[in-house]
């Protein structure tokens, strides 16, 4: 007998299944062989990716990230947990559509299809597919329930509980995932030991002394007669709205539960200001991750602004027919690309909200995307 070494968990299931006198499992005819492939290659492709990135935050193995479409101003990425669960949505309408007059996946016996999908689906079902969510997919849920069931599936699972309440990222978990950073021992030095440091900070400073201009070409000897850039924002009051806390809140809970009630609750209508921003050349726009590449490189080069602002620019609409806007919060009441950075403001037109309109406007939708 020959031993070969085997990676990947769908090739072994195959060498496995194909090693046993069962052809429910692998596939009676050449047909039902090639459904059953199908579906493995499904399971690992399309339900693996979506619902790891929806169930490994809840499970605080990962870091949640919930931006999909929009690009922030301080945070972009494309795959997350709200981009996941409208994949997921995807996927459980093609397998309730499928299993509409079928028992399981192929042919009328569990099959490594029904292994193999059902595994994949397994944690969706125990931490996030509550009821509600479950609702619309009725023939899932029973083939799902019926699989779990099977004494095969229970010798290996054990007792499976469906979801009764969606599982929300906690932060707490996630932080007791991360390794501890250990401090490290601090030595004791004396005499001609202790000495050393302090030789070599004395050859530091010598080192890092300017050089003198006879050594500075015309080009170095411009860059330091400039007077250094002041702070634009430095001349305004201390603000009780702290930003970073804001930013921190948006990117790590959900928007419009914590982040958005978080803003309102402690946003300074005072010391900072609300504007809404419209693209001025939409006919320009053409092929749609061109326009997203246009936004990217627009935050890349406002990263001055870090600190002193956020904001939600979105793309809508689709190649050749599109068209850019966003809302922006800036620190203080003046347009902070005027005071801040030298034209940049030409390519979109800016109009600050007033503050007494109702935050559930369409323009305070934008961070909810």
């Amino acid at each position: 007998m020959t031993l070969i070494n085997l990676f990947d968990l769908n090739n072994i299931f195959l060498y496995h299944v194909n090693t046993v006198s069962n052809d429910a499992l692998r596939g009676a005819t050449p047909q039902a062989a090639a459904q059953v492939l199908q579906w493995v290659s499904f399971a690992d492709s399309e339900i693996i990716p979506p619902a790891s990135a929806w169930v490994f935050p809840t499970l605080g193995i990962m870091q949640f990230n919930k931006q999909v479409c929009s690009s922030t101003f301080y945070w972009s990425k494309l795959l997350a947990t709200e981009q996941a669960k409208e994949d997921v949505k995807k996927i459980l309408t093609v397998l309730n559509q499928h299993l509409t007059f079928r028992t399981f996946l192929v042919g009328e016996r569990v099959s490594l299809a029904d292994i193999s999908v059902a595994c994949s689906m397994l944690w969706l079902f125990k931490q996030v597919l509550e009821p509600s969510f479950r609702q619309p997919y009725p023939n899932v849920t029973r083939w799902f329930v019926t699989c779990i069931n099977q004494p095969q599936f229970k010798a290996v699972l054990g007792e499976v509980k469906l979801c009764e309440k969606m599982a929300q990222f906690d932060a707490k978990k996630f932080a007791e995932f991360q390794p501890k950073k250990e401090a490290p021992a601090k030595k004791e030095k004396g005499g001609k030991e202790a000495a050393k440091p302090q030789e070599k900070k004395e050859k530091k400073k010598e080192e890092k002394k300017p050089a003198s201009e006879e050594e500075m070409d015309d080009c170095d000897a411009a860059l330091a007669a400039e007077p250094k850039a002041k702070d634009p924002f430095a001349h305004l009051p201390k603000s009780a709205f702290i930003m970073d806390d804001f930013k921190r809140k948006y990117s790590n809970e959900d928007t419009l539960a914590v982040a958005l009630p978080h803003f309102w609750e402690n946003f300074d209508r005072e010391g900072y200001s609300i504007w809404y921003s419209q693209y001025k050349y939409p006919e320009e726009l053409t092929l749609t991750f061109k326009s997203c590449n246009l936004i990217t490189g627009m935050f890349q080069r406002l990263d001055k602004l870090r600190k002193n602002a956020f904001a939600s620019v979105i793309l809508f609409g689709t190649n050749n027919d599109s068209s850019i806007s966003g809302i922006w919060v800036f620190r203080g009441q003046e347009l902070a690309f005027t005071v801040s950075i030298r034209n940049g403001n030409l390519l979109f037109t800016m109009l600050q909200l007033e503050m007494h309109q109702k935050h559930n406007e369409p323009g305070f939708a934008y961070p909810a995307y």
